[in-house]
C-alpha cells in the first residue's frame, strides 16, 4: 500500500459516496488508475464494505450502555458460543474480546432505560459461560467512528 492508495482510503472514509471521477480528482489520479487501485483495496480486504452513519438519537437509539463481562472459563467451546450468542442480539453494536479482566466489553443501543432492562433480563444476563455481566451507561458520547488516522 503505498501513500496514493492511502489517500484513496483517505478520502473514502470521510465521503463513502463519492463517485469515482470525484475520488479521481482528489487524489489526483486519471479515472482508470483509480478504479483499479479501488478495485485491489476492495479485493485485498482493505475496504470491508461501505454504509451510511445514522444519528441514534434521530430514530430512537440514543440510550448507550458499555457492558463488561467476565467469563467463568474461556476453554474452546465456551468462547465460540458465547461469542456466536453476542453476535444474534441486534442492540450490540460493537463487542470486542478483551485481555485481561473484564474478558468482553460490548457497546448496546437501546431506546430508553426500561428497554436496556429488557435486554439485561431477556440477553445479556443469559449469555453462555458468564461469571459478572456489569455495565455503565454512556453520559456523553465525545468521538464516535472517527476515521483511521491514515
Amino acid at each position: 500500500m503505498d501513500a496514493i492508495d492511502r489517500r484513496i482510503l483517505a478520502e473514502l472514509q470521510r465521503d463513502g459516496r463519492l463517485s469515482l471521477t470525484e475520488l479521481a480528482e482528489r487524489v489526483q489520479l486519471s479515472m482508470s488508475p483509480t478504479h483499479r487501485r479501488l478495485r485491489a483495496l476492495e479485493e485485498s480486504g482493505a475496504i470491508t464494505g461501505y454504509r451510511a452513519v445514522i444519528d441514534p438519537d434521530a430514530v430512537g437509539l440514543g440510550f448507550t450502555a458499555l457492558v463488561f463481562v467476565t467469563m467463568e472459563q474461556t476453554d474452546r467451546s465456551t468462547v465460540p458460543a458465547f461469542d456466536a450468542a453476542v453476535a444474534e442480539i441486534p442492540e450490540v453494536i460493537q463487542a470486542l474480546r478483551l485481555f485481561g479482566d473484564p474478558d468482553y466489553l460490548l457497546r448496546v443501543a437501546v431506546r430508553d432505560l426500561p428497554a436496556y432492562q429488557r435486554l439485561w433480563d431477556e440477553k445479556l444476563s443469559a449469555l453462555p459461560g458468564t461469571r459478572r455481566v456489569a455495565s455503565t451507561l454512556v453520559m456523553k458520547t465525545i468521538v464516535d467512528d472517527r476515521p483511521l488516522p491514515l
